[in-house]
């Protein structure tokens, strides 16, 4: 087992494991929505894994065979965790990561973790290991929340229509269990995990998402907690609640008390691409996605608005970092990486072409990823075989070329 900066095995004092709870930032890692933060799930803290001085931050690779490896971005040493069936894509909650096969999703542990408890923030490592496989037809969509050992994933397999959501905290301690697995009828859909339970999207007489419901973690529906949302695409878990996409705009859900409240973000005035995939720098408030080819949309879910930011350049992936200079980190379609002002909406910085050889291979480029943490960017160039490292607040510079363990035609990183 890797072994780096570790503090306490679980079973020391809570005293020391209270002060350390005194030297943490409240802006270095990524924080728990407030609707669904936990002060008495013991700090995050699992059986067998041990707390450690900073955030354990990882890659994790996999080739197209399904070969997965670490990469320790603290002290590079390297990690061969086995071998999953092919995956064809790969998301993450910032510990697991989830590929879908031709099986279903086979889950992946990277064994490090950060709890977030409001004013200050604990770091987890444990064994990683792969845990196995769920089920299901389709390329499902998968939606994750910000806490790994409390709550639940969501997974929805189109062809089915069936919604799953998972135990996390049966995860977490390397069992797979589905609290619950109901049909809602084939379609492009999602399970996205929310107080407990889930928001699942149920179709119309066009195979499309029309509306979402809540439903409790043992599957039943709540009456009177459901809400029209056109052709619903593309989920992300913020500071304040879990954004959907909507045709009109941005589904903004939150649970208090075992109570859901839905409220209806509609797009500024126009007509615009809708936004269908977010990102951001985990937990933050504000999350960007494209627009299409018009650039970047920017909402702020503590302000419940929208920014729509054009750009010269059609983007491939876009993320907001979230951070004290506004910065929004996107990856064009020459393969630079572009950093924008979100307050001005300028371009502030860009790399030159970074990946040629994978932006000109189609089945390679839809598994380019880009990935926004406090301090650093990674895009993984599957045909170059190596991630880069980018610093995306010091004018966009290349701080690391790193190579990973196995190719990393897909990757994750992990810790945060």
């Amino acid at each position: 087992m890797l072994r780096r900066g570790i503090l306490t095995a679980l079973a020391a004092t809570a005293t020391i494991a209270l002060s350390s709870c005194a030297t943490q930032s409240a802006d270095s890692t990524p924080p728990i929505p407030e609707a669904d933060r936990s002060t008495g799930d013991g700090h995050g803290a699992i059986a067998g894994a041990e707390e450690v001085a900073e955030p354990p931050l990882h890659l994790v690779s996999i080739d197209a065979a399904g070969a997965v490896g670490m990469l320790d971005l603290l002290d590079d040493t390297t990690t061969e965790l086995g071998t999953i069936s092919a995956p064809s894509a790969v998301a993450s909650d910032g510990r697991y990561l989830f590929a879908t096969t031709q099986q279903g999703v086979d889950i992946v542990d990277s064994g490090v973790w950060t709890w977030d408890h409001v004013d200050h923030f604990h770091y987890y490592r444990a064994a990683p290991k792969l845990l196995g496989n769920v089920t299901g037809e389709g390329i499902p969509s998968v939606s994750t929340s910000n806490t790994s050992t409390i709550g639940g994933t969501g997974l929805f397999f189109p062809l089915t229509g069936e919604a799953v959501l998972l135990d996390n905290a049966a995860l977490s301690q390397g069992e797979i269990r589905e609290l619950f697995r109901i049909g809602t009828g084939p379609h492009p859909g999602l399970a996205v995990p929310l107080g407990g339970g889930a928001l699942i999207t149920h179709a119309g007489d066009r195979g499309q998402a029309t509306e979402v419901r809540f439903h409790r973690a043992d599957g039943t529906p709540v009456d009177g907690k459901s809400v029209e949302c056109p052709d619903a695409q593309g989920t992300i878990t913020t500071r304040v609640g879990v954004v959907i996409g909507c045709a009109t705009g941005a589904l903004l859900a939150t649970a208090e008390d075992g109570d859901v409240t839905f409220e209806h973000l509609p797009y500024p005035e126009g007509t615009h691409t809708p936004a269908v995939e977010f990102d951001n720098r985990k937990g933050r408030p504000s999350v960007a996605a494209r627009a299409g080819d018009e650039g970047i949309w920017l909402l702020d879910t503590r302000a419940r608005t929208w920014q729509l930011i054009p750009t010269t350049e059609p983007l491939l992936r876009v993320s907001a970092a979230d951070d004290a200079d506004e910065h929004i980190v996107a990856l064009d379609r020459s393969g630079r990486v572009r950093v924008y002002d979100g307050s001005s909406g300028d371009e502030v910085a860009a790399t030159e072409p970074l990946l040629p050889r994978s932006i000109a291979d189609p089945a390679l480029l839809e598994s380019v990823e880009l990935t926004v943490d406090r301090q650093r960017a990674y895009i993984n160039a599957p045909a170059e075989g190596v991630v880069y490292e980018i610093a995306y607040a010091d004018n966009a510079r290349l701080a690391r070329t790193l190579e990973t363990p196995t190719t990393p035609v897909f990757f994750a990183e992990t810790g945060r």
